[in-house]
């Protein structure tokens, strides 16, 4: 073996390929201290915004690792190493899992999306594909729910991010209707000082704002009272189901029959 022609050759390839990779080697480092300074700032700033805790360390992961990887690409890049077929497997895994996984993934940016924007929170009253019940759980891929009656929902997180929501617990406090028929033979005048007792005799209803008792309709055969009070979000069914009771009990001590009484 010459080992001055090999001395030569590597003399040379140092004096070509060195200073490239003397510059790659520099990008890396500097890159990875600027990535973990961003990293720092991205916990932080999720922190200080309350991002949620679950989705917190994915987002700054995900963010993290496509800078490793262009990291990476530029490295290649700078000492010279093709990327073309490196590129191509890359792109290729990427459609196919992209069309394997399209569903998952869209329940995935949904639930993302959901943590992030947050159009409802855990213990929030929700009206959702159907369902009325309690916000019990916010995972990535799903949202469990618990109806009134005790029924666990478990919807998908893209049927909530592309369908419409109502949070009824949103504005923590909620308008409660009730309309009640009388015959024309009733004084309203009398049916509205009775139902004004009834509503002030219960405590869980609010008093701003001010509620309202009146005529809401006409028909052959008598007229429709609307009762309008407020109430706090959580406990709307209760504080109804308790006002209603309060109304029909002072109405018939009052002597005023009601249809089909």
């Amino acid at each position: 073996m010459d080992w001055s022609k090999f001395y030569d050759k590597a003399y040379n390839w140092i004096l070509i390929e060195g200073p490239r990779i003397l510059i790659g080697v520099l990008l890396v480092l500097i890159g990875l201290w600027l990535i973990g300074f961003i990293k720092k700032w991205l916990n932080h700033h999720f922190h200080k915004r309350e991002v949620n805790s679950s989705v917190r360390p994915f987002l700054v992961n995900l963010f993290v690792t496509a800078l490793q990887v262009l990291l990476f690409i530029a490295f290649m890049q700078v000492v010279g190493l093709q990327m073309t077929i490196f590129t191509a497997v890359i792109g290729a895994f990427g459609v196919a899992a992209g069309l394997a996984l399209s569903g998952t993934l869209q329940n995935f940016t949904s639930g993302v999306l959901i943590l992030l924007l947050k159009p409802f929170r855990i213990g929030d009253n929700i009206i959702a594909q159907g369902n009325e019940g309690t916000v019990d759980t916010i995972q990535i891929f799903f949202t469990i729910m618990k109806t009134f009656d005790n029924r666990t929902v478990i919807i998908p997180n893209s049927k909530l991010s592309n369908e419409i929501i109502v949070n009824l617990s949103r504005e923590d406090k909620r308008r409660m209707d009730i309309e009640v028929k009388f015959p024309f033979t009733v004084d309203f005048a009398q049916v509205k000082n009775i139902v004004d007792k009834s509503v002030s005799n219960v405590t869980t209803l609010l008093t701003d704002p001010a509620h309202r008792v009146g005529v809401a309709g006409i028909d052959p055969d008598g007229y429709k009272v609307m009762i309008n009070v407020w109430s706090h979000a959580h406990g709307f069914v209760d504080t109804k189901l308790l006002l209603q009771e309060r109304i029909v009990d002072d109405l018939k001590s009052s002597g005023i029959k009601l249809p089909g009484l």
